[in-house]
């Protein structure tokens, strides 16, 4: 079994006492349940840099990446430093996250926020709205289209963002249909852990260019982003690069003026 099998079987069973704990009434009358949408994909399509940045303590991959900061801080920073929205990861086993980080994100900045998660049910993305988010990540290595579909067509109702995830060409031309609004292509092999941003490239061409395309995983530079540009992306997610300083907004800031300026 490897890493993302693990995680999905955990998921289910956290999935399931969530929603023993929590009924769907009392997640729809949460005051964030009514906000109107806020597209990633449209920030993404009007932006010059693209940067998508991302809140994450540790990952399966790098075990401690940053525990000490506090994630009002992280989003204060980066919404300063212009990004066009942040990722903000839930999960708690593997990644040491959780809702209330999307909470408090949601409480200290406007601008859209992605609860990245291993969604495999509706009740998710209903918590996902009453805590803040305005986009889901689907990740296709873990759903059926059918599943894809149902999800995406269900965040639409919602007013949610999609952005889909994929690693490889069999993945992607089963995910492509119109509710969603984004496809990322991860360069990490969620199974090998190995980074390489010819991924993303070789993927570009497969993807129609009615979706925003976004880069994740791997990427650290400059010349990768101006790279990638080429190839049609518009979004880059950005975590360990900015995570692993002591200042990530700063750094966001800093990194966000260097690419402008190119």
């Amino acid at each position: 079994m490897n890493i993302l099998d693990k995680i999905v079987l955990d998921k289910r069973k956290e999935v399931a006492l969530r929603k023993a704990l929590i009924p769907v009434s009392q997640l729809e009358q949460s005051v964030l349940f009514a906000r109107p949408e806020n597209s990633l994909a449209t920030a993404l399509r009007n932006s010059a840099s693209g940067i998508i940045a991302e809140h994450k303590r540790r990952s399966p991959s790098k075990s401690e990446i940053n525990q000490s900061l506090n994630v009002q801080d992280v989003a204060t920073g980066y919404e300063a430093a212009g990004v066009c929205g942040m990722s903000v990861l839930t999960d708690a086993k593997y990644f040491g996250g959780s809702l209330d980080d999307l909470l408090i994100a949601r409480a200290a900045t406007k601008f859209p926020l992605l609860r990245k998660e291993f969604i495999i049910d509706e009740y998710q993305l209903l918590e996902a709205k009453a805590y803040g988010a305005d986009v889901i990540l689907l990740i296709a290595a873990i759903l059926s289209k059918e599943e894809i579909k149902n999800l995406s067509e269900f965040a639409k109702s919602l007013k949610l963002n999609v952005l889909l995830e994929v690693h490889n060409e069999e993945e992607l031309q089963k995910s492509i249909m119109p509710s969603l609004d984004m496809l990322g292509v991860n360069n990490r092999n969620l199974k090998t852990f190995d980074v390489s941003l010819e991924t993303s490239k070789a993927l570009s061409a497969l993807i129609p260019d009615d979706f925003v395309k976004v880069s994740e995983s791997g990427i650290s530079s400059i010349a990768a982003i101006q790279d990638l540009k080429d190839y049609g992306y518009q979004g880059f997610l950005i975590g360990e690069n900015f995570m692993k300083t002591d200042t990530p907004g700063a750094h966001a800031k800093k990194f966000i003026e260097q690419l402008e300026a190119k």
